[in-house]
């Protein structure tokens, strides 16, 4: 039963990573800039940074918000982080109809990836809202099962942003797109589904 649980908190991390990953952000271009300059390399460095900064945010909510929130907190966390993901479900819909990444229309910023993903996350708002909603949500509710829930739901979402930015600097790296346009926005209209589906039921739950 707990491996179950633990399956399912890893599977929970890897396709809500794998969402947030997937839509165009600042983290995105930064890591074709640095994989134009620097090979693909520049990917996992980015994603590095990224994961710093998210290990501060998951020990944050971990050590101190937990030490705050009480059953009626926890209810209203759960309310908000849901209704945040049916948001984010709709917004990842909506923005696959005109998303894009052509790195030849963005403007060539930070040349070192690792503190080009910590810049674009600690500055980027969707990051602080996502986690201090949605996020929080997700990692107090593993937190129930136990810290070991807690670390399966923070690998799967590692693992997805790993996946996902070594990929696209793997694919820019040659030359070319791993991924077509609409095989790209077909994914992320499946994610926001999903979202909007598990944001729902976490809200009424």
């Amino acid at each position: 039963m707990l491996m179950l649980e633990l399956f399912k908190m890893l599977s929970i991390g890897f396709i809500v990573g794998l969402t947030g990953a997937l839509v165009p952000g600042p983290m995105l271009f930064v890591t074709i800039d640095g994989t134009l300059k620097k090979g693909w390399r520049a990917g996992p460095e980015v994603f590095l940074g990224h994961a710093i900064i998210e290990t501060v945010v998951l020990v944050l909510i971990l050590f101190g918000l937990t030490a705050l929130i009480g059953e009626s907190e926890m209810a209203f966390i759960s309310v908000a982080g849901g209704l945040a993901l049916v948001v984010f479900g709709v917004m990842t819909i909506m923005g696959a109809r005109k998303t894009s990444y052509d790195p030849k229309t963005q403007d060539k910023v930070q040349s070192n990836s690792l503190v080009a993903g910590i810049v674009t996350s600690a500055s980027n708002p969707y990051f602080w809202i996502w986690w201090l909603a949605a996020g929080s949500a997700l990692v107090l509710e593993s937190y129930k099962i136990g810290m070991v829930a807690v670390l399966f739901f923070i690998i799967g979402h590692w693992l997805a942003d790993l996946g996902w930015f070594t990929a696209v600097s793997l694919s820019f790296s040659r030359g070319r797109g791993m991924f077509s346009q609409r095989a790209y926005k077909q994914i992320l209209v499946a994610c926001g589904i999903f979202l909007i589906l598990f944001g729902g039921w976490f809200a009424i739950a």
